[in-house]
């Protein structure tokens, strides 16, 4: 993805001042290609309505352009951005800057004011964007400030996130859970708003991709557990179960092939519904999370969309970002904690350590003992977020948490887990979660933040509702009621 740097004037203050423009605007777009995780593409200075409107529909054409970063650096007289903004389709951010940071208090004279006028001109271009209801991010401040930088970073990992479910492909393997309501959804809906194509094929459709699998790869992909991970002394060769981690190691090899050949991103899966797979995938499903792919049980489309959309936003940053569910509670008081996990599917992209590498019953399903990784999560700040479909729109529902390490140990949870202080207590959090009609089925990232979840919100016109340290029930309940006035004036009668 590229973000394409614009710059506006006029031709009212010449070429020799419009040659100064054109090169302080290509200074302040090199400290933002530095700065930012993506490529920052400067654009020749705009300085009529024509121009404008081709570069906007430029941008909307180009499918490497996922946003663009407008800077009025002189004054560019607003009405010639009317057509271009309203033909835009793509994220747009304002970068309220200016090419010095400070004042030269002694030599400044009207030269340097009519050339370094952001001041003035933002406030134009601020206008005309506000009258013509474009969605955009604002940010103030100097390029060199990291502040200012890490602001535009996370509007630039929300576009990246927007461009990457614009174009997703999810496969469902089965259906969702029987009689379950949270994980239903409307996916034309969701094809409609995100984007994003979700398609069900038959379990054994997978199950013909794991049985095609090559013995040396199989072997050569065993080899590589081995070297990874922690593993049981029965699952290695030789051991007892060997044989178990050999057909986990071909559920990977075939799933892989599967959703690769497909050009899919993202899956589910559904204990309900196994065909003739052996095991409930686990293992495979854990790898391939951490390299990135979207996951959601029983049949949680909406989960493993955001699943995915957030690995993409998260790309390069520390921590991790995994499926996760509340599960159940420690309710001493001044003491209480979230205990989160799933039957087996959570990323060892937020492992604390290495994972060990286990096989144990499960207890439903009906299939041979899965193998999957056990850890524990690694300790920091997170947050957990949730889609959910409320029928005239979705809605995003995110709190942020402290990932703990477990009061003690848990020698007889066979599953990876993760225990959080949610903020800003549980009851609070959890009451705000119910009220929301928040799912069960979440991902919990200690890399992506409000801000990104905000601006990744902004840019799909989907509601966010966030649970933080300053959250009250009060509170929290007025704003979903606020929001539901709003959503429903929004949609028209």
């Amino acid at each position: 993805m590229k973000l394409w740097f614009l710059t506006g004037s006029q031709g009212l203050y010449g070429e020799d001042t419009l040659h100064q423009v054109a090169e302080q605007s290509r200074q302040i777009a090199g400290a933002l290609d530095r700065a930012l995780p993506f490529e920052v593409v400067w654009q020749p200075v705009l300085t009529d309505a024509a121009a404008i409107r081709r570069i906007c529909l430029r941008a909307n054409a180009d499918e490497d352009c996922g946003g663009l970063i407008a800077w009025m650096h002189t004054f560019s007289p607003a009405k010639m951005w009317i057509a271009g903004l309203d033909a835009l389709r793509r994220p747009l951010l304002h970068l309220h800057t200016q090419a010095n940071r400070e004042l030269p208090w002694s030599s400044i004279d009207m030269d340097f004011m009519n050339l370094n006028q952001a001041a003035h001109g933002d406030r134009e271009f601020g206008y005309i964007q506000s009258r013509l209801g474009v969605p955009r991010k604002t940010v103030a401040g100097h390029v060199s400030d990291p502040a200012v930088t890490a602001r535009v970073g996370a509007w630039a990992r929300a576009a990246a996130g927007r461009a990457e479910v614009g174009s997703l492909k999810l496969a469902r393997f089965g259906d969702n859970m029987r009689d379950v309501a949270v994980t239903e959804g409307d996916k034309v809906e969701a094809q409609l708003r995100f984007g994003v194509s979700v398609n069900t094929y038959g379990v054994n459709d997978l199950v013909d991709a794991v049985g095609a699998s090559a013995d040396t790869d199989v072997t050569a992909l065993v080899k590589e557990y081995e070297e990874s991970y922690i593993v049981a002394s029965e699952l290695r060769a030789g051991g007892e179960r060997h044989e178990s981690l050999r057909y986990a190691a071909r559920i990977e090899l075939g799933l892989r092939h599967f959703l690769d050949e497909g050009g899919f991103k993202a899956f589910t899966t559904n204990f309900e519904d196994l065909g003739g797979l052996r095991q409930l995938p686990g293992l495979a499903v854990q790898r391939l999370m951490a390299d990135g792919y979207g996951f959601g049980g029983e049949g949680d489309w909406k989960t493993s969309v955001l699943l995915r959309t957030l690995k993409v936003m998260s790309a390069g940053l520390a921590g991790g970002t995994s499926f996760m569910e509340d599960y159940t509670y420690h309710l001493t008081p001044g003491e209480e904690v979230i205990l989160g996990a799933h039957m087996l599917e959570v990323c060892p992209s937020i492992a604390s350590g290495t994972p060990s590498c286990e096989i144990h019953p499960l207890s439903i399903g009906g299939r041979e003992d899965p193998v999957r990784l056990v850890f524990d999560a690694r300790p920091g700040p997170a947050t957990v977020v949730g889609l959910a479909d409320m029928g005239e729109r979705f809605r995003l529902v995110a709190n942020e948490i402290d990932v703990v390490t477990p009061a003690e140990p848990l020698p007889s949870l066979p599953v990876a887990r993760a225990v959080w202080k949610p903020r800003p207590d549980l009851r609070t959090s959890a009451e705000s979660w119910l009220t929301a009609g928040a799912p069960h089925h979440t991902v919990l990232s200690a890399a992506v933040g409000a801000e990104e979840l905000t601006d990744f919100a902004d840019m799909l016109g989907v509601e966010l509702v966030l649970i933080d340290a300053d959250t009250t029930s009060r509170r929290f309940v007025q704003e979903l009621r606020w929001n539901q006035a709003y959503y429903r004036l929004a949609q028209g009668f």
